[in-house]
């Protein structure tokens, strides 16, 4: 009984092999103004800022899982609204888990979709 507690100490002491990531050119997001029923989707290139009504998104980089191109997005964005100082949004978006570092805001949601590939 000892013992099997001594492993599973072990086993859950192991820090997990951390996941390669490869930077793509540039990703894909998509934008909701929930007054208007609007829905976007910006193709922007890193380091690229578009306005979308009255949000303005800069893509600083897109990562996808270097084995898996198509598995999974991490987006960092910078988003700004009607050209605010200091952003409403800076950070990493999943594509996988939105509601896991997503946009607050009461007009607007926004979603990271898919890194460009090729």
């Amino acid at each position: 009984m000892i013992r099997v507690a001594a492993l599973a100490l072990a086993i859950l002491a192991t820090p997990l092999a951390a996941q390669q990531a490869t930077t793509a050119p540039g990703g894909t997001v998509r934008i909701l103004d929930k007054t208007t029923g609007i829905r976007t989707d910006l193709d922007l290139a890193n380091g690229e800022t578009r306005q979308v009504g009255y949000l303005s998104v800069t893509l600083d980089e897109c990562r996808y899982p270097a084995g898996n191109p198509a598995g999974d997005a991490f987006m960092l964005l910078t988003i700004y609204y009607q050209n605010a100082v200091d952003p409403e949004f800076r950070g990493w978006m999943v594509a996988s888990a939105p509601a896991l570092n997503a946009l607050d805001h009461q007009r607007y949601d926004v979603w990271a979709l898919r890194c460009t590939t090729s």
